[in-house]
């Protein structure tokens, strides 16, 4: 049973990609695209542990499923289950089709990622969850879209480059003839090239997971997607940087310096995000910085874990992602139900949301101050202790800046009340961003008893009353403050592009090449069966 359904994890959206393909099956894939993610959410149930499956000995390919891969595909198939639905609502009148045609590939690569158990069939579901979402992103098809796309592509085949390079040496320094994860990365530490090799893993992950400054993609991306596009582009896909760096950088194999290099990159992160979230007035591109700076912290702890070789920092990492997973993909949908009421009916979407946004600073009893205890071993003594509260002020104040932007982003009939298929998932998925953190403490090895003492919510709340304050400051300013436009250091970029004008005409052409994204695409997976072809051949 744990062989099938990890087999059925990644096999089922594209089985229903072919079917689209099919007139007389097409309206009822649409119908059914909530079935898609359920082998997922299965696996992750009844999966957890099960013995490597390899599903084609002679590439070697390999299904697996540990810890803190199950606690992401169960929090990102219960995340593509309720955007499914909404979707169906939401684009029913804008190409659902088309939309379907792009999001069941990207849903397969999505959870494909945390099933997958040798290098090959990683690459190719990781691929699989990047390059078709940039189907998603300029799904609308206006200059904006386009422009967000070609960006996202740009950085897509940047960061699948460098992760081809670093497995193809993982490949090379391992003596062994298995491709398998487990039994490759043993020997990364006395690699040749070990340095080079972590170097390429911490550029292809951290691109996918938004670290600046390679996040440039997420605030361009976002508010050019449709809104169900836009909560699992920030609430699924980019865990697949997540669990990319917590199954590659284990403890035990990375050196300290390195580890530390990460908690330096996340807690810059971590502040740029909300340095550039408080300036933004649309809000799904205010969600797009929360979740840079949430990513900040999740890469910090994972450094920690490796600068101290902290066993359970995986599954605490992980834990705290699941969190981030399920209320950002709620806070995304929110979104969409807001721009749909009127009167009281939006006063009824925005208080749920601001509950779930002050989850992200750590508010006692919420979903996120649980994320927060779960790491604490990480990220809750010394100066990294004092950075991560700061960080939580930070996000206490973008998270209610981005309430204000919900409350004040929209013109509809004080009688608009939203359509019931996008009320429900948004309900589901809010009720499961409070309810399913509380539910998975004692999995990630957390006790709720140590947790739950007056001391421990009074440290708590600190972070949150100093970003209180500064939301007083940051409304005191108003208009004063600079709205810094999306993408921010791409403009660095071009102002570097306009002293290069003697070069611009080949960067231009080179980048005409690369926003050929199909061709790209085909080209990065046709390397990547080249190589597995090759080693499947190695004695």
């Amino acid at each position: 049973m744990s062989a099938l359904l990890l087999t059925l994890t990644p096999v089922v959206p594209l089985l229903m990609v072919a079917a689209l393909a099919v007139p007389a099956l097409r309206a009822t894939v649409l119908r059914l695209l909530w079935v898609a993610p359920l082998p997922g959410l299965a696996c992750a149930l009844f999966a957890y542990d099960a013995a490597p499956f390899v599903v084609y000995a002679r590439v070697r390919l390999m299904l697996a499923l540990d810890g803190s891969s199950a606690l992401l595909l169960g929090a990102a198939s219960v995340l593509w289950c309720a955007a499914s639905v909404y979707a169906q609502c939401y684009m029913a009148k804008d190409g659902l089709a088309r939309f379907a045609g792009w999001w069941l590939p990207t849903m397969a690569g999505s959870l494909g990622v945390f099933v997958a158990g040798d290098l090959i069939g990683f690459y190719l579901v990781y691929a699989l969850a990047s390059l078709p979402a940039w189907g998603l992103v300029v799904h609308d098809r206006t200059a904006r879209a386009w422009n967000a796309g070609a960006t996202y592509i740009l950085l897509t085949v940047l960061g699948e480059a460098a992760l081809l390079a670093a497995f193809a040496l993982l490949a090379a320094f391992s003596p062994g003839s298995t491709l398998a994860i487990a039994d490759v990365l043993p020997h990364l530490a006395d690699a040749p090239l070990r340095d080079v090799t972590i170097g390429l893993l911490i550029l292809g992950f951290g691109l996918k997971a938004g670290l600046v400054p390679l996040h440039v993609w997420l605030p361009l991306a976002h508010p050019a997607a449709p809104m169900p596009a836009s909560a699992v582009l920030s609430g699924a896909i980019i865990k697949a940087g997540v669990i990319g760096l917590i199954r590659f950088l284990p403890a035990e194999v990375t050196p300290v310096g390195w580890g530390e290099a990460l908690v330096v990159i996340g807690f810059v992160t971590a502040f740029w995000g909300v340095g550039m979230g408080v300036t933004q007035r649309n809000p799904k591109t205010v969600l797009a910085y929360s979740s840079v700076s949430q990513m900040g912290v999740v890469a910090a702890a994972i450094g920690m874990g490796i600068a101290g070789g902290i066993a359970t920092t995986p599954t605490s990492a992980a834990y705290y992602a699941v969190h981030h997973v399920l209320a950002k993909g709620a806070l995304f949908l929110a979104v969409g139900v807001a721009a749909k009421s009127g009167g009281a009916a939006r006063a009824w979407v925005i208080l749920p949301a601001v509950l779930l946004a002050l989850g992200f600073g750590g508010m006692p009893l919420t979903g996120g101050w649980l994320a927060k205890e779960a790491v604490k071993a990480e990220l809750g003594s010394g100066l990294v202790g004092m950075l991560s509260a700061l960080s939580a002020a930070g996000s206490t104040l973008l998270m209610l800046h981005f309430a204000r932007r919900l409350a004040a982003g929209f013109a509809v009939e004080e009688r608009a009340r939203p359509p019931l298929e996008l009320l429900l998932p948004w309900l589901a998925m809010a009720a499961a961003a409070v309810v399913l953190p509380w539910a998975l403490f004692d999995v990630a090895g957390g006790s709720l008893d140590a947790v739950l003492s007056a001391a421990s919510m009074r440290k708590a709340l600190w972070p949150v009353l100093v970003g209180l304050a500064l939301l007083g400051a940051l409304a005191w300013l108003g208009d004063r403050v600079p709205e810094v436009p999306g993408g921010d250091v791409l403009l660095v970029g071009r102002r570097l592009l306009r002293l290069a004008a003697p070069v611009a005409p080949a960067l231009e052409r080179a980048e005409a090449v690369l926003r050929a994204w199909p061709a790209a695409g085909l080209a990065l997976l046709a390397l990547v069966l080249a190589l597995g072809l090759a080693m499947a051949h190695v004695p």
